[in-house]
């Protein structure tokens, strides 16, 4: 998936992907990762979500990593941050009290640039790639994050009747791409209410990853 179909979306506000309010499995089962208020949460692909707010609002420091520049943009608008910019490789750092994000090619970020991170809280990263893309990003992100412990948000459903992203990713498969790293335990799923997109029955899930 070319990185110019995500930078569209953003230009033309077709973000039917970003949710409105904070997701409720991340509300319930954050506690799992055994964190505390000052320690730094990796959010991977982070594009404006509202988790973000919930993190800050507890307490924890967040770095994020995000393709479109538009989406940062307005992400530390509706937070009322007004943040510093500095160039770091081929990539853009956004920082203010508490929140640094970097923009621009999720590959590009290395384990010096990131510093040492405590979680990480995969929402939409994962299953907004291709299978084919995939396995790089798994091993990336292990490789950059130090094996941090992590919550992941996934789906299931028939990606025959309904092409993505996001893209369905049976457990077999994240045990393809983590279970030689990490003990998985899926902590709940449910149904998705009127479905994907409304148009197809899925599954949301939440995997604890430690």
């Amino acid at each position: 998936m070319e990185s110019q179909f995500w930078l569209s979306r953003w230009a033309e506000n077709r973000i039917g992907f970003h949710q409105d309010d904070f997701n409720p499995f991340l509300v319930k089962y954050f506690q799992r990762l055994k964190l505390d208020p000052g320690n730094r949460i990796f959010v991977p692909l982070c594009g404006k979500t509202k988790d973000i707010a919930w993190l800050l609002q507890l307490g924890y420091r967040v770095v994020g990593a995000e393709l479109a520049e538009a989406a940062v943009i307005q992400l530390f608008e509706e937070l009322a941050l007004r943040p510093e910019t500095t160039t770091v490789g081929n990539l853009i750092r956004y920082h203010a009290e508490g929140l640094e994000v970097y923009v621009g090619d999720f590959f590009a970020l290395d384990f010096e640039t990131l510093g040492p991170v405590d979680g990480v809280y995969d929402r939409a990263a994962l299953v907004a790639l291709p299978f084919e893309m995939r396995r790089r990003y798994t091993d990336h992100l292990r490789n950059i994050s130090g094996s941090a412990p992590q919550l992941l948000i996934a789906f299931e459903y028939d990606q025959n009747q309904l092409e993505g992203p996001p893209f369905a990713i049976p457990a077999s498969e994240i045990a393809q791409h983590y279970r030689d790293h990490y003990e998985m335990v899926l902590l709940d799923q449910e149904p998705l209410d009127g479905g994907l997109k409304g148009k197809v029955d899925a599954v949301e899930l939440i995997w604890h990853l430690r």
